[in-house]
Order: structure tokens, then C-alpha cells, then sequence
């Protein structure tokens, strides 16, 4: 037994098998997997087969069957050849770390000797899949059969049964137009007023006094606006006040220079701290 006889009989037992076990590694699985959504949603795989590895071993005696009926052998002896050959793979795996099975992938080891299955890309172990192909919803153009049955779709949702219609609202019935009721106006009696008396002209004056001319007012007189200070007086408090203040500031700073020639530990007693006063005198 070789390698590539080994990877045909677990791929030819994996086609009509969901689980096929190799005496004393492991077990070779395959999983159904569904279609799905892939490239944010825009294309649609279809459902395939995948191929992994457990370190578990099953109870089937499938890869024995498949040597024994090939070589045409008992099983017994197929069993013992395949225990033979499976151990020494399994010695080679874990100092390789890697073993290359044609037709299916690599069985891989890790630090630790756990053996994980890395199947080929291409590797098809679904045949009912035949044919099915990914699908891109961006370039899909619907054809007439597939709006058609959507719009059938729709109709079947849209049925006048399911939709309740709200009962429009009643127009008014036009009848004959009502002529506008009009007001009996009687009529005012006409009440005569009574003839108003002549008013007596007043009598022209003989002779209008000439009119004096009006006095003019007399002018009131101005208040004279206050005169604003002459801004010259704050100019010279302000250079008072920094005169003074530079006169005291040469006393002090004077003062300080003397007190610090004449007695300059009482200085230094201001200015540093009792630790430092002593490295100072040392």
C-alpha cells in the first residue's frame, strides 16, 4: 500500500459516506454545507461537501472493506496491513509535520502532534452539486418568466379579498338650488324736519384796530458746557505716582545693600534655610 492508494480509497469512501475511519489516526468527516451569502451579500454560493479531519476514530470498517474486495483478501488481512501502514504514516506525520494526500489535500501535524486536514481547493465530493455555480446579483439580469412570476406573486398578496377598502365618503345630492330668503324691508317713514330759523349775521366791525406786531421771544440764554479737565493733570499724577514709586524702590533696594554690609548672616537668614546656612559656614 501507498499513499495515492490510500487518498483514492478515503475520497472513493467519502463520496456515498459522511465519516470514514483510518485505524489508529483518526477519522476523515464530511459536512454538508448550505448556500450562502458571500461579497457583502451580492453573490450567492451554492451548497457544496467539506472535508475535515478528527483525531477520533469511528467504528466503520470502510477503508478495510474497499482493500480486502480490491486485493481480494479477508478483511482481517486487509485490517493488519492497514494498521501497519497507518502507524508508520502516523510516525512520518509527526516528523514532517506534513503529508501530502493526491486528490484531496495535506494532513498536517502540530507542535504538540494534534493532526489537523487542509483540503485542496478544488477537491468536489458533492456530486449532486453538478453544475451548480456561484451567482452574482450584480450582473443578474431577470428575464421575462422571472417578472412575470413576481409580478404573479404580488398579485397573489395584493388579492381585493385581503385588502379592506375604506368606504368613501357619501357626495352631497345635488338638488334644486334653494333661493336666498329675502327680508321684508318696510320702508322708513319719512319724518319731515322742521325749517331752522335764520341766524342773524353779526355786524361788521366799523373799524379793525391795526394788529400789533407779535413780540419775538426773547432769546434763552446758553448754558455754557462744563469745560472737560485738561487730560495734562492725569498725565502728571500718573508719572507723580511712578516717580514715587521708583523713589521708594531705590530706598528699599538701598537700605538692603547696607543692612547686607553691615550684618550679612541676618541677610542670609532671610534668604536660606537653616541646613543650608550650615553648609554655607562650612
Amino acid at each position: 500500500m501507498d499513499i495515492d492508494l490510500l487518498a483514492k480509497m478515503v475520497k472513493e469512501a467519502v463520496m456515498d459516506h459522511d465519516s470514514v475511519t483510518l485505524p489508529g489516526v483518526g477519522s476523515f468527516v464530511a459536512e454538508l454545507v448550505p448556500a450562502v451569502f458571500t461579497d457583502r451579500g451580492y453573490t450567492i454560493n451554492p451548497p457544496y461537501r467539506r472535508l475535515f479531519f478528527l483525531p477520533r476514530e469511528g467504528d466503520d470498517t470502510l477503508l478495510a472493506d474497499l482493500y480486502a474486495g480490491a486485493n481480494g483478501i479477508s478483511q482481517a488481512d486487509a485490517l493488519r496491513v492497514l494498521l501497519d501502514y497507518l502507524g508508520e504514516m502516523k510516525e512520518v506525520l509527526k516528523i514532517r509535520k506534513t503529508l501530502v494526500l493526491p486528490g484531496l489535500g495535506r494532513l498536517r501535524a502540530t507542535r504538540e502532534n494534534h493532526f489537523f486536514f487542509v483540503a485542496d481547493e478544488d477537491l468536489d465530493i458533492y456530486p449532486e452539486g453538478l453544475g451548480l455555480e456561484p451567482i452574482s446579483l450584480k450582473t443578474h439580469v431577470e428575464t421575462p418568466e422571472e417578472v412575470h412570476a413576481a409580478v404573479a406573486s404580488l398579485a397573489e398578496v395584493l388579492e381585493p379579498e385581503h385588502i379592506v377598502a375604506e368606504p368613501a365618503p357619501e357626495a352631497p345630492v345635488a338638488g334644486p338650488a334653494a333661493e336666498p330668503e329675502t327680508e321684508s324691508v318696510e320702508p322708513e317713514p319719512i319724518v319731515a324736519e322742521p325749517a331752522s330759523e335764520p341766524v342773524a349775521k353779526p355786524a361788521p366791525a366799523l373799524e379793525s384796530a391795526p394788529e400789533a406786531p407779535a413780540a419775538e421771544p426773547a432769546p434763552e440764554p446758553s448754558v455754557a458746557a462744563p469745560a472737560p479737565e485738561p487730560p495734562a493733570r492725569k498725565k502728571h499724577g500718573f508719572w507723580r505716582f511712578a516717580l514715587i514709586l521708583l523713589l521708594v524702590l531705590a530706598v528699599v533696594t538701598l537700605s538692603w545693600m547696607i543692612v547686607g554690609r553691615v550684618d550679612p548672616d541676618w541677610v542670609d537668614s532671610f534668604l536660606y534655610s537653616e541646613e543650608e546656612l550650615e553648609i554655607l559656614r562650612y
